[in-house]
């Protein structure tokens, strides 16, 4: 390891950065310096800005991951190498809003048959059954499942917060077969490496490869299973507020996006169009269609027919 990226691991510590995000903005650094072949320390503004749009144009990176390389950049020049210009070149890129992707339940119930590999099947369950994310998931112990308060423990989800969600009875009795046969010692879902826990990666290909075995056209993630999580419950009619909690979400109105994608009172809202006069309506469903290229027809319809 060289020096200076020991400073930039050691900056991080000091701020109380997760193992996670420490590993991440490494990463964005590196990547950076791999693409001008060069140290990042022998790199400036215009190699900063160059790299933006070799993101955007040509790697087609997502806005979050656009951001997320703007995040490790800031800190590397403003706090490891300390470099007064840094703020005014790295300016972040403005995020769509988007809605996320949410399964169907029999989505989801499709998802889990069309994973072969039991283990994994097991890790999905668990994900969408407490809306965990990826890394928490995968970093669940053994200790942390607590059957006799129904209660999972996720140790220092993102924020570097504690918190606990449900344990679904269903999930209790899968868990409890898991452990019988696997006997994991320390992590609940063991990595292929002795004392490691499974790789999120590895995760999330499998997920994304269930889903395509599963005839799901929606673009799928292991994300994707908390996005339903907390969608299905919003539709079920818990309130958002212990939603907010269960996700451990620090804001309310990060929550909030899901009652966007919840659908069940926009299916239930009556359009204006059904409120007016049934008797006319039901005249005018009677009369024959008209071809648009009519002679009496109006003059735009003929122009667009």
């Amino acid at each position: 390891m060289t020096p200076l990226r020991q400073r930039m691991i050691e900056d991080m510590r000091i701020r109380n950065y997760s193992p996670q995000t420490i590993e991440n903005y490494v990463d964005q650094v590196a990547a950076f310096a791999r693409y001008f072949g060069k140290s990042p320390d022998e790199l400036g503004p215009g190699h900063i800005r160059g790299y933006q749009l070799y993101l955007i144009d040509e790697k087609k990176a997502s806005w979050s991951t656009f951001n997320n390389a703007v995040c490790a950049l800031r800190l590397f020049y403003q706090v490891t190498l300390k470099k007064d210009w840094m703020i005014k070149h790295l300016p972040y890129g403005k995020r769509p809003k988007t809605l996320p992707v949410v399964l169907s339940k029999e989505e989801v119930l499709r998802l889990f048959a069309a994973m072969p590999n039991l283990n994994y099947r097991i890790v999905l369950m668990t994900a969408y059954s407490a809306g965990l994310r990826v890394s928490e998931v995968a970093r669940l112990r053994v200790e942390d499942i607590d059957c006799q308060r129904m209660l999972i423990r996720v140790r220092q989800g993102k924020g570097r917060k504690d918190r606990y969600v449900m344990l679904s009875s269903t999930l209790r009795e899968v868990l409890g077969g898991w452990l019988k046969v696997a006997e994991p010692s320390n992590w609940l879902f063991p990595g292929a490496r002795a004392g490691q826990y499974i790789s999120r990666r590895t995760l999330s290909r499998a997920c994304k490869a269930a889903a395509e075995a599963a005839g799901i056209q929606k673009r799928v993630s292991m994300h994707t299973l908390r996005h339903s999580f907390a969608t299905h419950l919003l539709e079920s009619g818990t309130d958002i507020r212990t939603i907010q909690q269960l996700l451990g979400h620090a804001q309310l109105k990060t929550t909030a996006i899901y009652t966007h994608v919840s659908d069940d009172k926009i299916r239930a809202t009556r359009s204006p169009l059904d409120l007016l006069a049934r008797d006319k309506l039901a005249e005018w469903k009677t009369e024959p269609f008209q071809n648009p290229q009519a002679a009496d027809a109006p003059a735009d319809l003929q122009a667009n027919g």
